[in-house]
């Protein structure tokens, strides 16, 4: 394999674009405002709304990390705005587009998930913003693997609640003692582990190709990996 293979998220692309449509439509807004009768400023305001929102939308593109991964020789390396994660390739146990059972059949999520060998060597990489950002998204996620594990009226409302909340301490293989934001991730991935197979979640918009495109890319870097 080359010696860093650079992904480029799909969420990254328009970023300036978004924002220039954004600041024309607010210019628009603004002539509407002051030009056109009075029975048509609402109409002026509503165009001033959606500038706004296309130029956050744009600032929010922006923001995000030119790469969102480096695949290297020894390690997978993922960025985010809000902190950065990385993970070896010997510890990396299995990679593939998780799926969950809905209508009757297996059903792929939009997301490349990978299960991991070792906890303790993985969250020396994790930054603490990344972590607090990344169960905070995964909400959806984990409302699907409460579904999986308790069918519809099998569960109770306190089960619901005290499924979406994480303990704060956890205790790994190795005996590392962890507490708080730590131990909430730690068991969050163990949770969804137990519940479609996988710790890591990516989705599909922080990818430049198709999920399943990503993950042949990542079996053959991985494979590579183990050879040389």
């Amino acid at each position: 394999m080359e010696e860093t293979i650079l992904i480029r998220a799909q969420a990254k692309s328009g970023g300036l674009f978004s924002m220039v449509i954004g600041g024309l439509v607010i210019i628009l807004g603004c002539i509407v405002l002051l030009w056109l009768p009075e029975w048509l400023r609402l109409a002026g305001i509503f165009i001033l709304s959606g500038g706004f929102v296309g130029m956050l939308i744009g600032w929010f593109k922006l923001r995000e990390p030119e790469h969102s991964m480096h695949l290297t020789k020894s390690s997978i390396h993922y960025n985010h705005r809000y902190g950065a994660w990385a993970l070896n390739w010997d510890n990396v146990v299995r990679i593939d587009i998780p799926k969950i059972y809905k209508n009757m059949q297996h059903e792929p999520l939009s997301m490349v998930a990978i299960k991991i060998r070792d906890y303790d060597e993985f969250m020396d990489t994790v930054s603490p913003r990344l972590m607090n950002n990344i169960l905070s998204e995964q909400r959806g996620l984990l409302i699907q693997t409460f579904k999986e594990k308790y069918k519809e009226g099998s569960a109770s409302l306190e089960q619901y609640s005290d499924y979406l909340v994480e303990d704060t301490a956890y205790t790994s293989e190795s005996g590392r003692q962890y507490t708080g934001l730590q131990a909430m991730f730690v068991n969050r991935m163990k949770r969804l582990r137990d519940g479609l197979g996988y710790d890591l979640y990516i989705n599909s918009t922080e990818l430049d190709r198709s999920a399943e495109a990503f993950v042949k890319l990542l079996k053959e870097c991985q494979s590579a990996a183990t050879k040389h």
